[in-house]
């Protein structure tokens, strides 16, 4: 008997187990991952390991000793894999542009020296002889940087190593992300909350129509849901000639390829995650509440004011954070609806890290997303705690 609990402990652990491991293969260790490149930037150590040996003893004054001259001279006389090498340039011209041509003119002198023989790396190029290449050696050569992280708030770090403002747009799309996120969680808010209160009225196969409206684009390929728009929004579409054809429109409007085309798309597509929350608490809502404000008095106006409304704002809450955090990671409706100046952060990590392989950039910027949405939860966990929202 004595043995009794340990098993069920055993025994339960063992259930619980597959879905630790799948929380921790497909969602802990890619977040890790994520973290990690974001703030790991070791390609120039890898490459240069006896100059990173040695000057980072080096005060950034001048120029550095002669044995860390010495240090760089052997690793690049050492055989390094070509992308490596590639991927240390160009991160070290990041720094300071012209380390490219320095860098490929240095190694093929260096290598074409006699061995045991010094060499004069001023001689070879007199942008050896500026300081600045040096101290860009330096700040490149830490495993562990802020670099990609301020890049990403579009900031850096000046040679004496002050924060400065950088001229990335990183911002600009940043801010742009939030306020689309913030303009479609509003537009599905003012939508859905009437349709959600329409459903919860309605009984028999109106409700289930109209839940079927809602849960049928849930059951849709999102790539069928956003080609669809595309065909619908163009100047040619269904609802420019609508428009046209009732003489509300004497020209197609511009409705695709544009912010306008991006925000009806999304709050579309996300509709459904605002809706289902709010009409699960209006349900749980007695029917008999609004009927007993009406014969205490009150207009219908106001008895949705002072009474179903604020029991109905746990679901729209719910709904407006879910919709606002799903908008935030937006990419397919944003790429294929919006113009070039409609994109949204998404569109830039996957320029990062499929188009130029910058995965410390991508990094940072996802784990500005991760920071953000996760801020945002903490936020609603502590509203919906509160005693001062209704229904909570």
């Amino acid at each position: 008997m004595s043995g009794s609990p340990a098993r069920a402990r055993l025994s339960a652990l063992l259930l619980v187990a597959p879905l630790f491991l799948f929380l921790a293969a497909f969602f802990i260790w890619p977040l890790v991952m994520m973290i990690t490149v974001s703030v790991t930037d070791g390609t120039v150590r890898q490459v240069m390991p006896e100059t990173a040996a040695v000057i980072g003893a080096w005060d950034g004054d001048g120029l550095p000793p002669r044995e860390v001259q010495d240090a760089l001279v052997a690793d690049l006389r050492a055989p390094s894999e070509q992308m490596a090498f590639g991927d240390a340039v160009r991160r070290l011209n990041s720094e300071v542009s012209g380390f490219r041509t320095l860098l490929s003119r240095t190694a093929s002198a260096v290598r074409d020296a006699p061995p045991g023989q010094p060499v004069d790396l001023a001689g070879i190029d007199p942008r050896w002889g500026e300081g600045r290449y040096w101290q860009a050696l330096q700040r490149a050569m830490p495993n562990y940087t802020d670099r990609n992280l301020l890049a990403a708030v579009d900031l850096k770090r000046d040679t004496e190593g002050s924060i400065t403002a950088d001229s990335s747009a990183n911002r600009v799309i940043m801010i742009r992300t939030f306020t689309i996120a913030a303009l479609v969680t509003v537009l599905c808010a003012l939508i859905g909350l009437p349709y959600a209160m329409i459903a919860a009225a309605a009984t028999g196969w109106v409700r289930n129509v109209m839940l079927l409206a809602v849960l049928l684009p849930l059951w849709t390929s999102l790539l069928v849901r956003t080609a669809s728009w595309v065909i619908l929004l163009q100047n040619e579409g269904l609802i420019n000639n609508a428009l046209i054809a009732i003489g509300i429109v004497d020209q197609p409007l511009q409705l695709i390829f544009n912010r306008t085309g991006v925000v009806i798309a999304m709050t579309h597509v996300l509709l459904p995650f605002m809706v289902l929350p709010i009409y699960s608490v209006l349900l749980g809502i007695p029917r008999n509440l609004m009927p007993a404000a009406s014969s205490l008095g009150a207009s219908r106006l106001r008895a949705f004011w002072h009474v179903l409304l604020p029991m109905a704002l746990p679901g729209v809450a719910s709904g407006a954070l879910l919709v606002f955090m799903v908008a935030l990671g937006y990419y397919i409706t944003p790429a294929l609806v919006g113009g070039a100046e409609d994109q949204m952060i998404s569109s830039v990590i996957a320029f990062f890290a499929t188009g130029t392989a910058n995965w410390g950039m991508a990094g940072a910027l996802g784990l500005i997303l991760l920071v953000t949405t996760t801020a945002l939860y903490l936020v609603y966990g502590r509203l919906s705690r509160s005693p001062n929202m209704v229904g909570a």
